[in-house]
Formats: structure tokens, C-alpha cells, sequence
């Protein structure tokens, strides 16, 4: 049971999230009117994507001080969950900019940066996939992952707001938090981030022992 609680913890979090985002009362604001309802799943794909990086940042770090293998299996693992956190979170808000900036990607600073950011990423497995010699593909791409998660921060965090933007928090833009998220907003924002930060996990997880099985059945072979 210990091993269960915040799987299901996560699902409950994610379907009170799911069905209170829609029906639960949102400020009405020029120009954003209902798709405000939109932070409840852009924002949270993020903060799921930030938690299994940071993750497999802490992975990569184990195998260079050990060199086990199955250190090296989890980093990669957390870095393929959040790829896809990330590309749900750059798909939510391009669907979102559509209807508050009027086209799906505008070359907004933010957008540029994540989209950077995004192929970083993908140049990680590219790089990965590119290397057969196991130590040597788990040694780079190690050492890779820990000095990308901190230039993805800088991209999508720092740089954004030190230019014009039109996105929330950046380039002068007040974000949401600071005048307009309101109680009724923070209490399904905020389990949000806890769900489908554990349901990041929970993927991650169960691609790991997968993985790990693939490796052992290859080993035996």
C-alpha cells in the first residue's frame, strides 16, 4: 500500500483538476474570457515536465559518481517523460496563443526560447542514439543532461523577461498570479502542479523498469 498511495493520490488530484477546471467560476478578463481555464493544464505540464528533469538531472549525477548502469537507465527515462511533458506544454500554449494572440505561434521571446529549449532536448537522444559503446553513450549523454538542464532554465525563465513579451511574467507582463488568480483558481492551479507532477513521475517510472528489463533480458542474451 505504501507504494500505491500517491499513485492514486495523483489520479484523484488530476480528475479533481480535469472536472473542477471547467466547471469552477474563473475572473472574467478582456480578451483571455474562458480560455483563462487554459492555465489549469499549459502551466502544469511544465511543472511536471521541470519535476522529472530535475530528476533526471539527479540520475545523471549518481551514474558519473558510480557508474551503474541503472542510474544511467533513469536519467534517460525522466529525460523521454519530460520531452513529452515539454511538448504538451508547447502544444497547450500554442492552442492558448491562438485565441489570445491570434495565430499559434507569433515568435514571441517566450515561445522562441521554449522551442530552443525543446531541441536541446531532443538533441540529448539524437545524441544519445548516435553512440553504441554503452559507457561511453551513458558517460556523454550524462554530462549533456546536467549541463542542458541549467541552459533550458536560462531559455524559458531568464531570457524571456528581459525583453518585450507577450507572454504572462515576462518582458515587463504581469503574470497572472500578481493581480488576477484569485482563491477559486489557486486551489485546482495548485493540486494541478501536484498531480500531474506524480503522474510525470509515475511515466517515468514505469518506462524505468521497462527499460531495466530490456537491459537485464540483454545482458542474460
Amino acid at each position: 500500500m505504501y507504494q500505491t498511495w500517491w499513485k492514486v493520490l495523483a489520479v484523484v488530484l488530476v480528475f479533481y483538476t480535469m472536472i473542477s477546471g471547467f466547471l469552477f467560476d474563473v475572473p472574467t478578463l478582456p480578451i483571455l474570457h474562458e480560455t483563462i481555464r487554459n492555465l489549469y493544464f499549459h502551466v502544469p505540464m511544465w511543472m511536471a515536465m521541470l519535476t522529472v528533469l530535475v530528476i533526471s538531472v539527479f540520475y545523471s549525477i549518481m551514474y558519473l559518481n558510480t557508474g551503474k548502469e541503472e542510474y544511467d537507465l533513469a536519467a534517460v527515462e525522466c529525460v523521454n517523460t519530460g520531452i513529452m511533458f515539454f511538448a504538451l506544454g508547447l502544444v497547450t500554449g500554442m492552442m492558448w496563443a491562438k485565441y489570445t494572440w491570434g495565430e499559434y505561434w507569433s515568435g514571441d521571446p517566450k515561445q522562441n526560447s521554449a522551442a530552443i529549449a525543446f531541441l536541446l532536448y531532443c538533441a540529448y537522444l539524437v545524441l544519445r542514439n548516435s553512440m553504441d559503446e554503452e559507457q561511453k553513450r551513458a558517460k556523454i549523454s550524462a554530462i549533456y543532461n546536467i549541463f542542458a538542464f541549467p541552459i533550458m532554465l536560462v531559455l524559458i525563465f531568464v531570457l524571456p523577461r528581459l525583453t518585450d513579451s507577450l507572454h504572462p511574467g515576462n518582458g515587463g507582463n504581469p503574470a497572472f498570479g500578481k493581480y488576477d488568480l484569485v482563491t477559486s483558481m489557486r486551489v485546482v492551479l495548485y493540486p494541478a502542479f501536484i498531480g500531474w507532477s506524480l503522474i510525470g513521475i509515475w511515466i517515468a517510472t514505469l518506462r524505468y523498469r521497462i527499460r531495466l528489463i530490456e537491459y537485464k533480458k540483454n545482458a542474460i542474451n
